[in-house]
């Protein structure tokens, strides 16, 4: 399993439109082959960034995902810059153990 995280530092007075902009994607990632799961975390303190986490079967998922015309149209009109307080980070991963009840 392939894991990859966004750390994205949203501005309090646009935190609304940023959830609501993956409300209105919803179901569009989960088309693609090799999709297992996305969630998207809100933060809990006003310190901490909005986190989307998409998870696939493989890297190569991951990376056809990033190619496919579903991801162009997903990050054609971004949010302005003042939406963002920092610089986002993406963090890629290997599940070396998973647990679940």
């Amino acid at each position: 399993m392939y894991v990859v995280t966004n750390r994205v530092p949203v501005a309090k007075d646009w935190q609304d439109q940023f959830e609501q902009r993956f409300l209105q994607r919803a179901g569009q990632v989960d088309k693609q082959p090799g999709f297992v799961r996305m969630e998207v975390l809100k933060p809990a303190d006003e310190d901490s960034p909005f986190m989307v986490m998409t998870l696939w079967e493989s890297e190569q998922a991951f990376l056809n995902w990033v190619e496919s015309e579903d991801f162009k149209l997903a990050h054609k009109n971004p949010l302005p810059t003042e939406a963002y307080v920092g610089q986002g980070r993406m963090e890629r991963h290997t599940v070396v153990v998973s647990a679940s009840k």
